[in-house]
């Protein structure tokens, strides 16, 4: 397989143990990168090794988002045949707009097909960005044969942001042969004099380091070495100074000496803080520590659950009586650092190049051959366990004790159930357990979608299609078939709902289109009747949905931010923009009390409008939730003029509601 391979970030010799390592594997990887880049502060420039298949580029701009490449290098190297094209830059980036044009055009001159591309992310935080920016990411993303991100919500976000190939997630490699562990005769003996915590990276406010110092000052058996340089050097050995011999910094360290520095700790704390802007995308010290022996103590932010979990031990940021109380029992709990150090040791061989190369070697071949028959991949075969399973019954439920036993009984003995508590109710509990399901109490009410990502992840039978039942809807066990059915007739189908009654026989409307800005406008002047619902820009309402196995492993879990309302609207829309459909089944049927689990209509109607402006900021931005709010004001005030009784007094409320914002009105509540 021929692979070229385009990184600006690949001037770092040690970054480029990717590339060889794929090459060891067989793969024909070239490189093309800058000739001289800013990493961490010092300007680092290519310096290839003998032999080394990799070109620097000239590049004008210095920000990783808004530079470009000199197009001549880049054009010669895309009149070869290449099997894929790695673009190592983030989606909405310049530079990788200038590659795909450049490879576009390539093609269209050449009048062959071009090359199937990767993209790389690691942006774990939901930015919208403004235009050109977002519609680079957004065709980029709808065009990428497969995405590696080095953290789970980056994954979790490209797919929201319309990501239609395999995204995988890739750890930062960590060379095995340099991160190692100390022989044992050299390692510091625990319980000898000080806590010996380590800090490496760079000294700005959004790293924590002062949250570091201040844990260190409480506790006279803890000493700190700080590795790095930064803004906030100066500021942070001022206050450092009343703790004496506590505390040294180093200043920045080269990778021989990084090394020993790692060696020479008890402990490595990773005290990042979360900013508007920033949270941390992987934590690669982390990684380098547990692959040298040394226990790891991070804040639970951004990438460091993932990249630490069971092997290290996580606090809250800000918070330096917890970063200390967990140092504390590094010296107080006897086994406690030799279960971290064997644990980290795991968890970095599972950050070794070699591993990420193999992830890699994988995913080029999953974007070169998309459509390549022969033997069943993971992915069928995984698609055709889920449609063999029933599907798992989830019902999310607050109080209504009656209707819960009402909606399970049809099902019981027949699906798996699971019923999520959010009121935590004895009654709810019981009825759970005559009916034979599972019960789950998360301990706290976060909401309809919170509720739902609660069952998910406590699957039954992990990889099983899911039924989301409403506690106020009832529907039998042939109708849930005949779902199941539909769901995987044809593939691409990401969630099926049946038609619906109400209690008095009344048919209701599941199929809708997606809230948009322009819809409200129509809404205000009463021509709202004239929305289509076509395919591609509607969805399901939730009350009685099923939900494809594959589409939840591909879209990720219901955004929590929603508390009640617009959640599933918002899993569909992300569900569309990344190739799935929804259907309505004609021949299944249920019945929805609707609105029966809350008594309280105003309460209701404040979480209903919340929701439609949280998804509308979050899909359109604010200037779209802006055109949205002055609909809804202007068609409000005008019913509230133009109608009589309760119509006037409905209107009334909805302006008020919009004037000071329905957000801002729910927190009130």
């Amino acid at each position: 397989m021929r692979v070229l391979r385009v990184s600006h970030s690949a001037v770092v010799d040690a970054w480029r143990e990717r590339e060889r390592a794929l090459r060891a594997r067989g793969v024909d990887v070239r490189l093309l990168s800058a000739r001289a880049w800013d990493e961490g502060g010092t300007r680092v420039p290519l310096v290839p090794r003998p032999g080394e298949p990799v070109r620097g580029v000239r590049t004008l701009g210095s920000h990783p988002a808004l530079f470009v490449y000199d197009p001549r290098p880049l054009w010669r190297a895309l009149r070869e045949d290449w099997d894929v094209l790695d673009v190592h830059e983030e989606p909405f980036a310049l530079a990788t707009a200038e590659i795909l044009a450049l490879r576009r055009l390539r093609a269209l001159l050449a009048r062959r097909p071009a090359p199937p591309f990767v993209l790389y992310s690691a942006q774990n935080l939901a930015k919208r960005y403004p235009w050109p920016f977002r519609w680079f990411e957004a065709r980029a993303l709808r065009g990428a044969a497969a995405i590696s991100v080095c953290n789970d919500e980056a994954g979790r976000i490209v797919r929201a942001k319309g990501a239609r190939g395999r995204v995988e997630t890739v750890p930062l490699g960590v060379d095995a042969a340099v991160f190692s562990p100390a022989p044992d005769a050299a390692r510091r003996a625990p319980g000898t004099g000080r806590l010996r915590v380590g800090y490496a990276g760079r000294l700005a406010h959004h790293k924590g380091v002062d949250v570091l110092l201040a844990a260190v000052a409480g506790d006279d058996r803890l000493e700190l070495v700080v590795a790095g340089d930064g803004p906030d050097r100066g500021a942070l050995e001022a206050a450092a100074r009343p703790l004496g011999d506590r505390v040294r910094f180093v200043g920045a360290l080269a990778d021989d000496d990084l090394v020993a520095f790692y060696r020479s700790l008890d402990a490595l704390a990773v005290p990042s803080r979360e900013t508007p802007g920033w949270v941390e995308q992987f934590g690669r010290v982390a990684v380098e520590a547990m692959a040298c022996g040394v226990p790891v103590v991070a804040t639970r932010t951004g990438a460091l659950p993932d990249v630490v979990g069971g092997a290290g031990l996580l606090v809250a940021p800000d918070d330096p009586d917890a970063l200390r109380a967990a140092l504390g029992r590094l010296l107080d709990e006897e086994h406690l650092a030799a279960g971290l150090r064997a644990a980290g040791a795991e968890r970095a061989a599972s950050c070794s190049w070699d591993e990420v190369a193999r992830t890699y070697e994988d995913l080029y071949a999953t974007a070169a051959r998309p459509g390549a028959g022969g033997a069943p991949t993971a992915a069928t075969t995984a698609r055709t366990a889920a449609a063999a399973a029933p599907p798992e019954v989830v019902v999310v439920a607050y109080g209504s004790p009656d209707l819960v036993r009402d909606a399970l009984a049809p099902l019981a003995g027949t699906y798996p159930i699971t019923v999520v508590d959010n009121s935590s109710l004895p009654e709810i509990r019981e009825a759970t357990e005559l009916a034979g399901g599972r019960y789950l109490d998360p301990g706290r009410n976060g909401g309809f979608a919170a509720g739902v990502n609660h069952a998910l992840a406590h699957r039954q039978a992990p990889g099983t299609d899911v039924l989301l039942l409403n506690p106020d809807a009832v529907v039998t066990p042939e109708d849930v078939e005949t779902l199941h059915r539909a769901l995987h007739a044809r593939p691409g189908i990401a969630s099926v709902g049946p038609e619906q009654v109400d209690d008095e026989g009344t048919t209701a409307r599941v199929v809708w289109p997606f809230p948009a800005p322009a819809a409200t406008w129509l809404e205000a002047v009463g021509l709202a009747r004239l929305r289509r619902t076509p395919p591609d820009r509607s969805f399901v309402i939730g009350s009685v949905l099923l939900l494809n196995a594959a589409a939840i492993d591909d879209v990720g879990p219901f955004d929590e931010r929603f508390f009640l309302y617009a959640e599933e609207t918002d899993w569909a829309y992300r569900a569309v923009r990344a190739g799935w459909r929804h259907a309505v089944v004609p021949d299944a049927r249920a019945m929805h009390l609707g609105g029966a689990t809350s008594s309280d209509p105003t309460r209701r109607e404040t979480h209903f409008h919340a929701s439609q402006e949280r998804y509308l900021r979050k899909h359109h931005g604010a200037a779209g939730w802006t055109v949205a709010r002055a609909g809804a004001v202007l068609g409000a005030a005008a019913r509230s003029v133009a109608l009589r009784g309760e119509g006037r007094a409905s209107a009334r409320r909805r302006l008020r509601l919009y004037v000071t914002g329905p957000v801002r009105a729910e927190s009130a509540l």
